[in-house]
């Protein structure tokens, strides 16, 4: 295949198929399904290699792929509105083959991947299950494709920030050290998003994301209204010191003190004062989406709030959305363009339905951290083991599924030390959860992707002494 890059062709071979999981016996456990491109050969250059995958749990890894990453894309409009039908593929200029060989996996479950029986499939339904069959996965293909010695890298989103967090220990721990990971709307620690009696952390982390949308929709006063940093760092401002004090006090705040509270979530959030007040200063994720455009009687989307549709509920008066526009602007042209595009441009035959986001997973086995999942311990210790691995994070601030706020709170209570953050980059853009749908934010992506892989790869000049001798970069926003 061929695909135009502004001027230059890119040629490159695609391969579908699956990788059979077998147990230490060699029983089949599991085939999973992936699609890998590899660029013709530059005699003059050792070519990275990025696994990449979706999250949910429950995700294809199709997102990305088609998304941002491929060289095809589905055409969306250019503010990732849902276009009209018939859907199809084009060229992505913005792919990143031209950096790096790719490989998308669909983890069990997702995808065309299967268990060999049903009731095998329960293992790969966990957060060690799924890592440690993604592991195999990555040790097969490295072994069948002899790329052991390329560049490594992983790019995950969503939930699949989870897993390429857990990745990073579980492959260091088998001689599988990565040259950096590229985490897209990140959550690595859910007791930061899992809205739970006794648990007021994501009350705390969700507002400035609040913020942005009610900015986004104009329901801010004034003084907010005027400028969207200023008003995210009103937010987070209040988020990291007022905030929290109030929520920790509980049934001791006064009086006076819960009505400046009140005042003060009503201003950044958007919200009536009463609102706030009725849900005990608490706004839960859901009920946000919900009240926020109540008055015009639409609901913003979660995946990115930017996004807007007509209530489903005709009389206003149900408490939570019936559905997310921003999942429902995505879902018929992915499905429809992946559909097509693997059956007829690359041939591959099955009548299974290729689960594009659940449908195929049963329940998800959480572990037992307090039924929080957290793979931060294992990202920590993969830093620790490997001091020359480089971190992209990605933020979009309309992204109400996995906040940016609380992505930062996690990496601040990691306990990293100081070489290890001046390894780490962050990147915002102004979009959703699948920022690269915005075609600005995909002409960002591809720019700050480029150089973070540069930056990841020694020199050979260098003594390889340090693990930020090439292109160090600072966090920043």
């Amino acid at each position: 295949h061929s695909v135009n890059l502004g001027g230059r062709t890119l040629n490159y071979t695609v391969t579908a198929g699956t990788m059979p999981i077998r147990t230490d016996t060699g029983e089949l456990e599991a085939n999973m399904f992936y699609i890998a491109y590899t660029a013709d050969p530059d005699p003059g250059r050792a070519r990275p290699l990025t696994f990449s995958f979706n999250g949910g749990p429950g995700s294809s890894s199709v997102w990305l792929h088609l998304g941002a990453l491929g060289p095809k894309r589905v055409q969306m409009n250019d503010d990732g509105s849902l276009p009209p039908a018939p859907y199809k593929l084009v060229d992505n200029p913005y792919t990143w083959l031209d950096q790096t060989d790719l490989v998308f996996i669909d983890p069990v479950g997702t995808g065309f991947s299967r268990a060999a029986r049903p009731d095998q499939a329960r293992k790969f339904f966990s957060v060690e299950g799924d890592i440690q069959s993604v592991g195999e996965f990555i040790r097969l293909y490295l072994t069948r494709s002899k790329r052991w010695t390329s560049p490594l890298f992983l790019a995950g989103e969503s939930y699949g920030t989870t897993r390429a967090a857990g990745l990073s220990g579980h492959l260091i721990d088998r001689g599988i050290a990565l040259n950096g990971i590229m985490l897209i709307s990140t959550v690595l620690n859910f007791q930061t998003i899992r809205f739970t009696k006794g648990n007021d952390l994501p009350y705390i982390l969700f507002l400035p994301s609040y913020t942005a949308a009610a900015w986004y929709h104009k329901k801010l006063e004034p003084g907010l209204q005027a400028d969207l940093t200023e008003a995210l760092r009103a937010a987070e401002k209040f988020a990291s010191d007022e905030y929290p004090n109030a929520l920790a006090k509980g049934d001791r705040l006064t009086g006076a003190e819960r009505d400046a509270i009140a005042t003060k979530l009503a201003s950044l959030t958007g919200l009536s004062k009463s609102y706030v007040d009725s849900a005990d200063l608490r706004i839960e994720i859901f009920a946000f989406i919900k009240e926020l455009l109540r008055d015009r009687k639409q609901v913003v989307g979660r995946l990115d709030s930017r996004i807007s549709g007509v209530d489903v509920d005709r009389r206003g008066t149900s408490e939570t959305p019936d559905f997310d526009p921003s999942l429902t602007a995505i879902r018929p042209p992915y499905t429809a363009a992946f559909n097509q595009y693997v059956r007829n441009d690359l041939g591959y035959s099955s009548d299974l339905t290729y689960h594009i986001l659940g449908g195929g997973i049963g329940q998800w086995n959480w572990g037992d951290q307090n039924g929080f999942a957290d793979t931060s311990e294992a990202l920590r210790q993969a830093f620790a083991k490997n001091p020359f691995m480089k971190l992209y994070i990605g933020f979009g601030y309309y992204d109400l599924a996995t906040p940016y706020f609380a992505a930062q709170y996690t990496l601040t209570h990691m306990g990293l030390p100081e070489p290890a953050l001046k390894n780490i980059t962050e990147r915002y853009y102004e979009a959703g959860h699948m920022y690269y749908v915005h075609l600005e934010s995909l002409k960002k992506l591809k720019k700050d992707v480029d150089e973070f892989i540069r930056t990841a790869i020694p020199n050979p000049e260098s003594d390889g002494n340090s693990g930020n001798s090439i292109g160090k970069q600072q966090p920043k926003r």
